[in-house]
C-alpha cells in the first residue's frame, strides 16, 4: 500500500520561500513518476508539477520559473522548493505518485500579502 506523507508547510510572507518534502513507501519509488498538486480554499485540486524517473520536470504556468521539483531515490523523497510566493499559493499541497489513488493528509501553506 502505498503512503505518502507531506512536511515543510507554514506562513510565510509574499516573496518568500518554502521547501515541501514527500516521503513514500510501499512502492518502487526510483522508476515511479511523483506529482504535486494543491488544493487553494474554495477550489478544485489542481496540479502543479511532476517529475518522472529519470528526472525530468514539467511545471504549470502558474509556478514556472519559481517553483522546482527535485527527488532523492535514496531517501524515497520528492521535494517542491518554492519561491517568490505570492498569496494565490497559498493552498494544502500533496503529492502523490502517478498512477496510484493514494494521497497523503497534504501540507498547508499559506502566503501573506
Amino acid at each position: 500500500q502505498v503512503q505518502l506523507v507531506e512536511s515543510g508547510g507554514g506562513l510565510v510572507q509574499a516573496g518568500g520561500s518554502l521547501k515541501l518534502s514527500c516521503v513514500v513507501s510501499g512502492i518502487a519509488f526510483g522508476v515511479r513518476t511523483m506529482r504535486w498538486y494543491r488544493q487553494r480554499p474554495g477550489n478544485q485540486r489542481e496540479w502543479v508539477a511532476h517529475i518522472n524517473g529519470d528526472g525530468l520536470t514539467t511545471y504549470a504556468t502558474f509556478v514556472r520559473g519559481r517553483f522546482t521539483v527535485s527527488r532523492d531515490n535514496a531517501k524515497n523523497t520528492v521535494y517542491l522548493q518554492m519561491n517568490d510566493l505570492k498569496p494565490e499559493d497559498s493552498a494544502v499541497y500533496f503529492c502523490t505518485v502517478l498512477g496510484s489513488d493514494s494521497w497523503g493528509q497534504g501540507t498547508r501553506v499559506t502566503v501573506s500579502s
